[in-house]
């Protein structure tokens, strides 16, 4: 089933992270996105292998270009080097997280009553569940964060934030929706539900709304990613979504 999606799908992943970065540097395998402006959010300073890596350098180089930062990420587009990656990794002191490569393969819903909305319908909710999530982070962690989400704009051609509202007016789910109809690739990411509206329905609203906006835009291949040891994933799954492949997250302090 994956044919030629899972190729198409890690040429987009990784070509966002590349457009949305605020520097790149070219690696052998692959390459580091860093954003000064934004030293909290590990995805925005992390090292992607997109190639045919060397592992038992990984940790060296990413020590050398994250060096100025807590953390350490590592992301590996493809599922054979991920798991060729993971015991110098692992071994290194990394952690490993599993993330399903989901397709939508399932009819596409007529539409659902969310809703495209600037970031500043976002923010106070974003603020809110990123305490819930991190209820240690200060001030400046929890602003980039949330403000994070202003350079997405730079990472496909068309970038929106699909979000329900309450019936006070309040954002009560949302999720970013990235646009490539050029290569008819279209990703959901960042589904989350505020938690006082958890299990009303606004988190399927906003599914079924990207995934008919994906559609209509002349996206074919429609996907998100998915952690592997949460239960989102079978909630996707009912709503049409098939795993069709991997990637995987190798992370440190």
């Amino acid at each position: 089933m994956s044919g030629s999606h899972l190729p198409r799908i890690r040429s987009f992943l990784a070509d966002f992270a590349r457009r949305q970065a605020g520097r790149t540097i070219a690696l052998p395998g692959g390459f580091a996105v860093l954003n000064d402006a934004l030293g909290h959010s590990h995805t925005d300073n992390q090292l992607i292998v997109d190639g045919a890596a060397d592992p038992g350098t990984l940790p060296a180089t990413a020590d050398a270009l994250l060096g100025h930062l807590p953390h350490r990420l590592i992301t590996v587009l493809d599922e054979r080097a991920g798991a060729a990656c993971g015991p110098a990794l692992l071994a290194a002191g990394y952690t490993k997280a599993v993330h399903l490569v989901m397709l939508h393969t399932g009819p596409v819903p007529q539409g659902g009553a969310a809703q495209a909305v600037g970031l500043d319908a976002l923010r106070a909710p974003l603020v809110r569940r990123w305490r819930g999530f991190l209820p240690a982070a200060d001030e400046e962690a929890i602003r980039q964060l949330v403000e994070r989400r202003a350079v997405r704009h730079r990472g496909a051609d068309t970038v929106e934030f699909i979000a329900s509202r309450a019936p006070d007016g309040e954002a009560a789910s949302w999720a970013d929706l990235y646009l490539d109809p050029a290569a008819g690739v279209a990703q959901i990411e960042d589904v989350l539900t505020a938690e006082e509206h958890l299990g009303k329905g606004h988190g399927s609203a906003v599914l079924t709304t990207a995934l008919r906006r994906a559609a209509d835009a002349g996206c074919g291949t429609r996907f998100l990613l998915a952690d592997e040891a949460d239960w989102p994933r079978d909630w996707y799954e009912r709503l049409g979504f098939t795993v069709i492949g991997r990637t995987f997250a190798f992370e440190r302090g």
